[in-house]
């Protein structure tokens, strides 16, 4: 579907969103790593503004089960349409290429794969086990899609003890028919509830802003969240990846960022990682030793 370009989008990106493009001997490293072990990573599908940078420190977040979603959000860059057959060795090549890094914190994400019975735990599960043996003193990070509502599917992650779950509620309910009209706002506050019932496996969360929501929004969505026991939040601006998604509604100033993150550590949240090129899986790695050091 392709969207009218709004005056928000046409408009120059105010000052706090412009930096130089990051490039170094690590960005060529991990590009061929990628391409060939035939991997995908969300930086490249979802076209992340900070891809360079975190190729250029050497890290990605994998992206596993193709590069085809069977869901069409509006705010998403990855492709919508029927998935190809899950390739059985993907995960075997994407734990040599995250040894090959060196990574001491691996990032695993996946297209959401509607088609498949378990919705793709069982990948996600497979390429925990093979990642423990090949690099045991990394730790792991998963952002999970919501396997439609699937406790057994959500079970079968957590039974591969991840250090972190992270599933995104993306932007507040009202939002949700426009913008994620495949998802349900309380079945995701739902798989993270269950996620962090049993204290074993941090439980983080991530939305974008930008897209129309309220402050007052965004305050209340923070505070579902938080009774959930969710422990980890980021908060991102939305930036459009193409012409195909849905335009900007506004840029948030670095100020309206740094009230949310005071806000989310008010209302008792362990960590808050509030600014405009925050990502869920951005610096992943330090938020996460951040935590365990503090």
């Amino acid at each position: 579907m392709n969207y009218e370009p709004s005056s928000h989008n046409l408009a120059r990106f105010p000052k706090w969103l412009k930096r130089p493009a990051a490039y170094s001997g690590r960005q060529g490293e991990v590009n061929n790593l990628i391409f060939t072990g035939n991997l995908n990573t969300v930086c490249v599908e979802a076209k992340c503004p900070n891809r360079s940078e975190c190729f250029s420190r050497g890290s990605a977040a994998f992206l596993i089960l193709g590069s085809v979603c069977t869901r069409n959000c509006a705010f998403c860059g990855v492709e919508y349409g029927t998935p190809h057959v899950a390739d059985p060795d993907e995960g075997q090549r994407l734990a040599e290429a995250a040894a090959a890094m060196g990574l001491k914190h691996v990032v695993i994400t996946s297209v959401t794969r509607d088609d498949l019975p378990d919705g793709g735990a069982g990948a996600f599960a497979g390429v925990i086990k093979l990642l423990r043996e090949k690099i045991p003193d990394s730790t792991l990070e998963v952002l999970i899609p919501d396997f439609n509502g699937s406790v057994q599917a959500l079970n079968t992650v957590l039974d591969s003890k991840p250090n972190v779950l992270n599933h995104n509620i993306e932007t507040v309910p009202r939002l949700y028919p426009a913008v994620r009209p495949q998802a349900i706002y309380p079945r995701s506050l739902a798989l993270l509830e269950h996620a962090a019932a049993d204290g074993k496996t941090k439980v983080k969360s991530g939305i974008m802003v930008g897209l129309g929501e309220t402050v007052l929004e965004v305050r209340n969505l923070l505070t579902d969240l938080k009774k959930t026991d969710c422990s980890i939040i980021t908060i991102g601006q939305y930036l459009r990846p193409s012409r195909n998604q849905v335009p900007v509604a506004e840029f948030v100033t670095p100020e309206q960022f740094a009230e949310y993150e005071e806000y989310a550590l008010d209302l008792g949240f362990e960590q808050a990682f509030c600014g405009p090129f925050v990502r869920s899986s951005y610096r992943a790695g330090e938020q996460f030793g951040k935590q365990l050091k503090d």
